[in-house]
This record gives structure tokens, sequence and C-alpha cells, in this order.
């Protein structure tokens, strides 16, 4: 009788303990192979480790030769670590990577530690990042936050430390990683932040650089002084914790504020510096080597911008003033200072340049100039009363009408019936030829309400545009490049007057220009819309502007051979509460001149070319009796004729329901608020004062 297959013999708990052990390691060894092949797959190539790719700088100048910035990739000479303060390397272990010295490349227990605290925090608080793994991103990988990319970082991790030594990684780490302000490698942020080899950084300093690799542009000691400061103290406290330093070490630290390198004090010369970021392109194409340009900035001008501009938008933030742009000119177009918003960390739109925002009253010397052109004087008679220009009823800002007066008044106190009828009786074709002639290039429209300033335009337009008003009539071309050149000295590309704009072309002749000059002086005299700008002991003129329902405000000002526009509003085009012309723009134009005016060599406003002795009517006259308004009387002379409305009448300053989407008049003489305050003192670090 056959017997059946013998019964398997049941294996002893340790044999099977052994055996689905071995074939769970087999498994998932199958596993580990495919799951790094898949994921190894799209690394980058990692054999020119060694060959860092260059690529060139721009450094930016004033016309001075003091730097404005440097932009591009800048490398600094790779540093021997052994050269540098122990406590340098030490400071970005400290706050990086604790267990640097302890883990393969990558950090099970602070991923673990890190994973903990940002579930308790409901969002990321802290990085489980080792250094390794952020040179592996820095060398190799993308920015991007998923998951394939983390795995890679630390397969490039791993392999980074079977490689080199931690002493070479972290040699690496410290000359490859981006500081911020374009420079990678702690010489070359050295250099750029502190104007001294890295060799030399000092406690506080390297404190600062070794912050700085949270976020370079959130920490930024440039843009950011107070947060860079925050995690400076941070990252001494880190040092004292690990005895890299001693308590008193960080005492003396924290008592010697660090300087920050005068080449990176003007952050709003940013947007300046942005904007010739695209002519450089356009006129050089990518730098071939690393660069020099020489601009036509004026620092301390353009300090004086940046104060004047911070100070007007704190003081004025309850009257919903946001932003801000201000373009200061020669007499030959040369941009002196720009600023293009109120905050360049916060936005980097240039509003002196990209911003097109209606030009309301201050487009009005445009409509008046046409006038001049076709025979018209400042003494020719008008009336303010109600007109009608097919469905269109333009209205003055008061609701009220004054009645028989002439041009010069008309202008000085921004009445907008009679600015109407005087386009419509000269041609707006004409106004529109006549901005274009002098420098406007946005387009514009020949609608009724153009007269009033219906127009989108720039702040650098405006200032070119009434150039011609404040240098004898002569045609500019905004530029802010003088030379480019290279570091070797070779000369790519050389401004030269006239030659990008056709010669120096005469726009205005007499005397039209003499009129105009006239009738916007009396502007800026008692009862003018800008007379809070007036400054005296000097020969001024300008023009206000204000928009319907408060949108936008501007004051266009100039003195002999120097012209200024100052913009203000909201980017999302919502009024201002009840801001004109005459009041935060005004401010900050005067703020800034009064600091200007002192630094530049400039005279009377020029008479421009050959200017008759006597001009007809009265002017010529009136003319020779103004050298006492020069000297600060404020006073323009009464004009013949001209009946103003009374500057104590109540009703000039009652704003009236305008349903109609038109510009308004500029509706204040006089700034309510006051002349702009001083800038405020640098605020004390309660704690750890590291800037000032």
């Amino acid at each position: 009788m056959a017997s059946g297959p013998a019964p398997k013999r049941k294996r002893k708990p340790l044999e099977a303990f052994a055996y689905w052990t071995a074939v769970a390691g087999v498994w998932g060894l199958i596993f580990l192979v495919a799951f790094l092949a898949i994921f190894a797959r799209g690394l980058p190539d990692t054999s020119k480790l060694d060959q860092p790719e260059v690529q060139h700088s721009v450094t930016y100048l004033d016309r001075n030769g003091a730097v404005i910035a440097v932009r591009g990739s800048q490398s600094g000479s790779p540093v021997n670590i052994d050269e540098l303060p122990p406590y340098v390397p030490a400071a970005f272990i400290a706050v990086e990577d604790r267990r640097f010295y302890h883990h393969p490349g990558f950090d099970p227990i602070g991923m673990m530690r890190a994973l903990v605290r940002n579930a308790r925090a409901g969002r990321t608080v802290e990085g489980g990042s080792t250094l390794t793994q952020q040179l592996a991103r820095n060398l190799f990988l993308t920015p991007d936050q998923n998951m394939r990319r983390k795995i890679q970082e630390i397969m490039l991790a791993v392999w980074l430390e079977a490689k080199f030594s931690k002493k070479e990684i972290l040699a690496l780490y410290l000359n490859r990683v981006y500081f911020g302000a374009g420079a990678y490698g702690i010489e070359a942020a050295s250099q750029r932040y502190f104007d001294k080899p890295a060799r030399q950084l000092t406690v506080g300093e390297a404190a600062l650089l070794a912050g700085l690799m949270k976020a370079p542009s959130r920490y930024s000691p440039v843009s950011e002084s107070e947060r860079a400061a925050t995690r400076a103290t941070v990252v001494l406290n880190e040092m004292e914790r690990a005895r890299v330093i001693t308590p008193e070490q960080r005492a003396e630290a924290v008592s010697h504020p660090v300087r920050v390198s005068r080449t990176l004090a003007t952050a709003h010369a940013s947007y300046f510096v942005d904007w010739l970021d695209t002519e450089l392109r356009a006129l050089v194409g990518e730098p071939p080597e690393d660069l020099v340009v020489e601009t036509t900035l004026d620092l301390p001008i353009q300090t004086a911008a940046e104060r004047s501009v911070q100070a007007i938008l704190k003081r004025d933030k309850s009257r919903r003033v946001e932003q801000a742009a201000l373009v200061a000119l020669d007499g030959e177009g040369r941009v002196r200072a720009m600023i293009g918003g109120g905050n360049y960390a916060e936005s980097q739109f240039n509003r002196a340049v990209d911003a097109r925002r209606q030009a309301g009253s201050a487009f009005k010397p445009f409509v008046y100039l046409a006038a001049m052109e076709a025979g018209m004087t400042p003494m020719t008679p008008v009336v303010d009363e109600p007109i009608r220009i097919g469905s269109w009823e333009p209205r003055n800002y008061s609701g009220r009408y004054s009645g028989p007066m002439n041009l010069q008044v008309a202008l000085q106190h921004s009445v907008n019936t009679v600015a109407a009828r005087v386009a419509d009786t000269v041609g707006r074709d004409k106004v529109a030829a006549v901005a274009h002639r002098l420098g406007v290039s946005s387009q514009i429209g020949l609608q009724p309400s153009m007269a009033l300033g219906a127009v989108e335009v720039s702040p650098l337009e405006m200032a070119q545009a009434y150039a011609p008003f404040a240098n004898g009539g002569l045609r500019v071309q905004a530029h802010g490049i003088n030379r480019i050149r290279t570091r070797s000295g070779r000369v790519l590309y050389q401004w030269r007057e006239g030659a990008q704009d056709g010669g120096r072309v005469s726009v205005i002749a007499n005397p039209p220009l003499s009129y105009m000059n006239y009738m916007m002086r009396s502007v800026m005299a008692s009862g003018g819309t800008g007379a809070g700008a007036a400054i005296s002991g000097f020969d001024l003129a300008g023009k206000t502007g204000t928009t319907s329902d408060y949108k936008d405000a501007w004051f266009v000002g100039y003195t002999g051979g120097f012209v200024t526009a100052v913009w203000v509003g909201k980017d999302d085009n919502k009024p201002m509460k009840g801001v004109s012309g005459g009041q935060s723009p005004a401010a900050i134009w005067k703020a800034f001149m009064t600091a200007a005016l002192p630094r530049l060599s400039v005279g009377g406003i020029p008479a421009g070319p050959n200017p008759p002795a006597n001009m007809g009517d009265p002017i010529g006259d009136l003319l020779d009796g103004m050298g006492e308004w020069f000297q600060g009387s404020g006073d323009i002379p009464p004009v013949e004729g001209a009946t103003p409305p009374a500057a104590d009448d109540p009703g000039r300053m009652d704003p009236i329901p305008n349903p109609e989407p038109e510009p308004r008049d500029d509706p204040d003489a006089v700034p309510d608020r006051g002349p702009a305050p001083p800038p405020p003192p640098e605020k004390k670090k309660k704690e750890d004062p590291l800037f000032f």
C-alpha cells in the first residue's frame, strides 16, 4: 500500500524568523534598487562640481563715482576655511546644522524634530535640511518643494559625504551659497555688505551673514534691517549656546552695531537701477565681462528724495496716501533722483517709469502753451462761467464761477471751465501736438476732458515734458547712463548730447516761453494752488494736478535747469481721502527741493531764445517788477483786469458731488497739514542693537 507525501516539517520559530527576514531583505533590496533607480533618473551632472559657472556682474556708479549697486551674480575668490576666524564657520553650523559632524549627509533626528514642530504649529516653522543638503540643493537642484526633489537632495547629500570630508563640504558650502544682493560665496558677501575680506569678519558680522541663509531677501540688512538684526541676535544666541563664543563675546558683539556698506545704503535707488538694467541690455546686450556703468544719479540728492517721500507717506497714511513716485531731471535730461514707490522690498513695480496715471491739472500748461502759440497772452481776457462742449459740462472744484479774469489768473487758480474753453478754441489736436513735442510719449486722446488732464502719463514723462520750461525751451531726453565700460577700461557706450534725440532742438519759442514761465511762477505765489511748495530765495514755477475723486495727485515744479515731478496715489486706483496736488505732492516736492537746491548750481529760470524787451501788453513791466518776489516776498504782482476768487471765500474749499468721471481742479492753495517733518530718527533696538 503506497504511502502519501511526507508532511512538511513545521519550522521552528527561530527558523521561521530567519526565513521571513531573508525574504523581506531580498524584497527590500529589490525595492531599494528600484526606488533609487527611479529617483536617480534626472539627477544633475556632478562631474563639474569644481568648475563653477561664471556670471558677470554690473557695477553702477553715481555721477561722482560712488557705488550705487552691483547687479548680477558676483562670486568672490574661494576662501581657505583655515584662514577664517573659527567663529565664522561655527556660526553657520550653530544656526543651520548643530549635528553637522555626526550625520551622513541627512539627519533623521533633525527631520523628525522639524516634522513634530511643524505639525504642532500647523505650518512650516522649521526645516530639517542639513548643511550638506543645502549645498546639494544650491549646487544641483531647483528650489521646488516636492517629494521627488527632497529625495534627490538626500541622495546627493549622501554622495557628497562619501566624496568629500566634512571640512571640504563646509568650505564648498561657504564658497557657493547665495547671500543675497547678487553675492555668491562668503568672500563676495563680506565685500558686498561690509567692504572687507571674509578673514576680517567680526562676530556680529558673521552672525548677520549666517542669519541670511534662512531667506536672503527677507533678512537683508539693506531693506529689512530690523528683521536682519533680530535674526542675527538669534544666531548669536545659538553660538553662545553651542559654546562657539563666550557670553562676553556675545555682549561685545551686540554692543558694537554692525555697519553695512554705504554702497548698499540707498535701497530706493534700486528702482533707478532696475530701469537702467533694461536700458543696459538694449545698448550692449548680455554683459561680455564685468561692467561698470557710470550713471547720472546723485546719491545725496537721491537720499533727500527717499527721506522726503518716506516722511510724507508716513505723515499722510491716514489720508490713504499709499504710494508715491518722484523723478528729478537737470536741464539736459539727466536723471538725478528717482523714486518708484514707497518700499522697494514690498513692491518692485516702478511707478516713476511704468505707471500711467491721469495727469489732472498738471496737464494744463500744455493747453495754455498752445494758446500762447496761437497768439494769446497771459492778459487775454476770459470768463469763468458754465460751458457745455457736446454733452460734456466741466465744473470747477468749488462749484462756483468767478466771472471775468485773464489766462494768468485762470492757470494760477486752476480754473477748469477756462482751460476747457481754451483747448476747444485752440484745438485739442494742437494741445496734444504741443505735449508730444515737449516730451510726452503716451497716447493722448482728443476728447474734451483731455484739457483737464484726462490723459495717462508717467512721472518720467511729465518731468521730461516740463524740462523745456526750465532750460530755455530745449527738448530733452531723460536718461540715466553716461558711460558703460568694462573693468579693464574699454568703453562700450558713451552718451553724447543730441546723438540720441536728434540734437538739442528748441521746442518753445518766445514770447510763449516767457509767458508760460510767468504764469507758472504765479501758481507758486500767494493764492496759487502751488503756494505751499514755494521756497524763499529761489525762482520757482510749477503746476499742481488732482484727478477725479482724488485718485491721483501731482506736483511738477522747476527752477533754472532742474525739474522735479511728484505723484501720489494708490496702486488699486481707489480714491485717497481728499488729497490734492497742493497737499502731499507739494509737501514732498518742497522737502526734496529744500534739501537738493543748495547742492545744485541753479540760477533763475532762463528767458529762452531772443526774448523781446517788451512782450506786449504789460508783461514786460511785470517781469521787471518780479525781482522782489524772486527774493521771497511770495506775492506775484497784480494783473490788470484779473478778478480771482477771494482767498477767504468759504465756497472755494467745499467740494461738490460730481457724477462725471472728469478731472477736477486743484482745491487747495496751501497744504493743510504743515510742512514735511524731518526724517524720523532711526529706531534703537531695545535689546541687541546690531544696526544703525
